[in-house]
C-alpha cells in the first residue's frame, strides 16, 4: 500500500515535469530500532536468571557482543551498528533512498538489515526499479566506491558518479574517464540534496527512531513517510511557480 502510494505521488510529480528521468542519487542511513540494548541477548540462551524479570539489570562489562552471537529479543531484525568510528553502537535498521536530481523527489525506498553492505545492495535493487532502458547516472558518496558496485552499475547501463575514495586499498574504482566529465561534478553537487530528504524524514516524520518493529513494518512506514515528503515538496515547488508567474 505504501509503495503504491509513493509511486502515485512520483507519477504526479513526473506529469508536472518536476522530476528527472536520467539523473539520480542513492544513499542510506541508520534508523534506530524500537528496541533497547538490554534486549540484545546471546543467541545460545546462556544467561543468568534476572533478579527482576520486569526490569532486569544488565551488565555488559567485559562481554563481547556481536550480531553473530547476539540478537534482540524485542526486534530480531535489528542489528547492532554505528554511524562511524567513535560513535555509539545502537540497534538499527538501514533506510535507503533513490532520489532524482532535478528537484530531489524520492523515487523509491528500501529498508535492509544494517549490515556493512546493505547500502550498496539496496542501491542496486532501487536502480533496477528505474523505468525504461535508457542510460542514467547515479551519484553516491565514497561508501559506494567499490569495484563490484561500479562494475554492476555499468552492466545495468547506469553511469556511476560515485565520489572517489582514493584512500582505499587499490585506489578508487572511478577512473579519470568518468571523473573528468562535467556531468560527474554536477552529480557530486546534486547528490548532497538527498541529505535534505533524510533530515525531513528523521525530524518531521519522526523516523530517527521508529515506533515499529521488524523490517517489513519499518519499511512500510519509511516508504509512507517518503511519499509524504514528496507531497510537501511538490506543494512547495508548485507554490513557487505560481508566485513567479
Amino acid at each position: 500500500m505504501a509503495r503504491e502510494f509513493l509511486c502515485e505521488v512520483v507519477e504526479q510529480a513526473r506529469q508536472k515535469n518536476l522530476t528527472s528521468d536520467e539523473h539520480f542519487t542513492v544513499d542510506g542511513t541508520l534508523i534506530e530500532a524500537w528496541a533497547s540494548l538490554k534486549s540484545f541477548q546471546r543467541k545460545d540462551g546462556k544467561k543468568a536468571p534476572p533478579e527482576d524479570p520486569g526490569n532486569p539489570t544488565v551488565n555488559f562489562h567485559g562481554e563481547k557482543r556481536s550480531n553473530e552471537t547476539h540478537e534482540s529479543t524485542t526486534d530480531p531484525d535489528a542489528l547492532l551498528a554505528r554511524k562511524g568510528s567513535g560513535k555509539e553502537a545502537k540497534l538499527s535498521d538501514n533506510g535507503n533512498l533513490l532520489t532524482e536530481n532535478r528537484n530531489g523527489f524520492i523515487i523509491t525506498t528500501e529498508v535492509f538489515p544494517a549490515t556493512g553492505t546493505a547500502e550498496r545492495h539496496a542501491a542496486m535493487l532501487m536502480l533496477e526499479q528505474i523505468p525504461g532502458v535508457h542510460r542514467v547516472t547515479v551519484g553516491a558518496d565514497k561508501a559506494y566506491d567499490t569495484r563490484d558496485f561500479v562494475s554492476e552499475c555499468r552492466n545495468m547501463k547506469v553511469t556511476p558518479h560515485v565520489a572517489q575514495n582514493t584512500k582505499r586499498n587499490g585506489g578508487s574504482a572511478i577512473d579519470g574517464r568518468t571523473a573528468r566529465h562535467e556531468g560527474y561534478e554536477v552529480s557530486q553537487k546534486k547528490r548532497k540534496r538527498i541529505e535534505e530528504s533524510f533530515g525531513w524524514l528523521k525530524t518531521i516524520a519522526l523516523m530517527r527512531k521508529v515506533r515499529h518493529r521488524g523490517i517489513e513494518k519499518v519499511g512500510w512506514i519509511f516508504t509512507f513517510a517518503a511519499a509524504a515528503y514528496n507531497l510537501v515538496r511538490m506543494r512547495n515547488l508548485l507554490a513557487l511557480s505560481v508566485g513567479a508567474a
